[in-house]
């Protein structure tokens, strides 16, 4: 497995582990949370993944140390632009739906939540086009 597959998979595993918790968290709640408790608890959820990730790459760093230290070529530049310019389609659609129609007919908090989950839902479209264009062999 290429070393940047490996990181994809690292940052995609620690994203649905620490999303699915937080979107558990918030949604378990007996009465809509704040906004001072969305920012806490999302920000707290965050910077548990972000140090979840860069442990995750300094092991595989260390373990692949060559590999790690080469820098990107074609194909894996290729296969990082399609993964980002899908994300960004996914992204522009969520937010027609989270900045266009949901302010005539939701409450703030169910904005602010769902303005969050399409952030993840596109980061992980982003990773999961990364991941199977490593796995299918695409080349551009």
């Amino acid at each position: 497995m290429a070393f940047r597959e490996k990181t994809a998979w690292l940052t995609l595993v620690c994203m649905v582990i620490a999303y699915t918790t937080y979107f558990t968290l918030m949604g378990l709640r007996p009465a809509p949370p704040t906004n001072m408790e969305i920012i806490v608890t999302f920000g707290a959820v965050t910077v548990a993944q972000a140090v979840a990730v860069i442990v995750g790459m300094i092991v595989i760093a260390v373990t692949a140390t060559r590999e790690a230290n080469q820098p990107a070529d074609e194909r894996d530049k290729a296969i990082a632009r399609r993964g980002a310019s899908i994300a960004y389609y996914v992204l522009m659609v969520e937010m027609i739906l989270v900045g266009v129609v949901m302010p005539f007919t939701e409450p703030a908090w169910k904005i602010i939540q769902t303005a969050l989950l399409a952030l993840v839902i596109a980061q992980g479209v982003q990773l999961a086009v990364v991941l199977l264009s490593y796995r299918r062999g695409w080349h551009g």
